[in-house]
This record gives structure tokens, sequence and C-alpha cells, in this order.
């Protein structure tokens, strides 16, 4: 039997619009669970996309910062959360849940 040969997958290299960014967040919030690095992550993912000094610049974060916030190995603040979804580009709203 033949070497499986895998390649690595970057999510990052698929968002090319906003409206795949949106759409992907907007998978990534109904995934969560409750799991603020999660959605760290996946913003990092997106920032990654559009170019992360571009975003820390439009954020007001340091580059260095702004990795660290959305590493996903860390929940960052809400405030930086709404820096980085404003500085994607990005709109936050909120809807009736269901129950």
């Amino acid at each position: 039997m033949g070497k499986t040969v895998t390649t690595h997958y970057d999510v990052a290299e698929h968002l090319r619009t906003p409206e795949e960014m949106a759409a992907y967040l907007e998978a990534c919030l109904e995934e969560a669970d409750g799991d603020a690095a999660f959605i760290a992550k996946a913003l990092g993912d997106i920032a990654r996309a559009k170019g992360m000094a571009q975003v820390a610049k439009d954020a007001g974060l340091s580059r260095e910062s702004l990795y660290k916030a959305l590493s996903g190995e860390r929940s960052p603040s809400f405030d930086t959360i709404l820096k980085v979804i404003g500085a994607l580009g990005l709109k936050l709203h909120a809807e009736a849940g269901r129950g």
C-alpha cells in the first residue's frame, strides 16, 4: 500500500471576498458553542486573508498583539473583538434565538 500524501489546508487562502469572510464567521459563530477562543481563531483566519498588517493598523493594534489575540490560544477582550470586526469591514448583529 502506498503512502498517503497530504497537504496543509489554510482556510485563509479561500476567503477572497467580504461575503465569503462573513459567511465563514457566521458558520464559526454557530459552531463555537460559547468558545470565545474559537471565534478569535476564526477572526484570525479572516485577518490573515485580508492581511494582518493592514487589519492591525485599522484596528489600532500592533501586529504582534493582533496575532496573539487571534491565535485561538486565549480569549481576547470584547473590545478587541469589536475593533477587529470593524477593521475587517464586518458587522456584528443579533437575532432572536429559538426557544
